[in-house]
């Protein structure tokens, strides 16, 4: 699960660089749908990792 939570910080980083650059303007929306899931997965990452380390 951490593998997906890296992998869709890099992409809302790289949508994130290219939406509020100008580049292209739809990117910006799926840069913040994208750091949200980031957020969910790092939650529910953090979790697991406390639950099963007890």
């Amino acid at each position: 699960m951490l593998r997906w939570t890296i992998t869709f910080i890099i992409i809302a980083i790289i949508a994130g660089i290219f939406g509020f650059g100008g580049i292209a303007a739809g990117a910006a929306g799926i840069a913040k749908i994208l750091f949200y899931i980031f957020l969910v997965l790092f939650i529910l990452s953090l979790l697991r990792g406390i639950l099963t380390t007890k």
